[in-house]
């Protein structure tokens, strides 16, 4: 008899059970592709504690990396940060962006952009802002600029050149012009 696949192996139907995170002083909207299994049982975006997303974010302004999902929604209300995902739903194996199939985007109109100020958004990593490309930017004409992943499997972005990399985010939330990293 075959052994079974392991559980993380298997694609999997997945639909976000993850609400955004925003209020109406948001600036700066950043999307990832799909909440990872730990950010889905944690319910919270960037729930995986191996994710540098926090840290990268907190070193942007100097501040103690927030690890409460209370304290992460003070920050980013303090920040004028959104938080949301493309994808509402896909065929999905573990947390591999790679591997989707199927992707059901979100509507980021009625979710975020109709109660927020949005005046840019960032997409968090080459999958996410290939799918908000092929599949929203079309219907809301509003180009999205493309940061790198802070997941642990992109292990060849060391912390500081991703904070650097991040700073566009930091300059658009306080109403900057700001210039992507190369």
């Amino acid at each position: 008899m075959a052994p079974l696949p392991r559980a993380d192996s298997v694609a999997n139907r997945v639909v976000s059970p993850l609400a955004p995170v925003f209020d109406d002083e948001s600036r700066v909207l950043i999307l990832g592709t799909m909440p990872s299994p730990k950010s889905r049982e944690r319910g919270f975006h960037y729930g995986n504690p191996q994710n540098r997303f926090w840290r990268v974010v907190a070193s942007l302004w100097d501040e103690d990396v927030p690890s409460t999902d209370a304290e992460r929604r003070a920050f980013c209300a303090r920040h004028r940060i959104a938080l949301d995902d493309v994808l509402s739903s896909c065929t999905i194996v573990g947390a591999s962006d790679a591997s989707i199939t199927d992707p059901v985007p979100n509507d980021l109109r009625a979710r975020v952009l109709d109660h927020a100020r949005i005046g840019a958004i960032f997409c968090t990593g080459a999958t996410s802002h290939r799918l908000y490309h092929a599949l929203i930017e079309p219907e809301l004409g509003i180009a999205a600029t493309r940061l790198p992943s802070t997941s642990p499997a992109n292990a060849a972005w060391s912390l500081e050149r991703l904070v650097e990399a991040y700073r566009p985010v930091r300059e658009a939330a306080e109403g900057r012009p700001f210039a992507v990293f190369g």
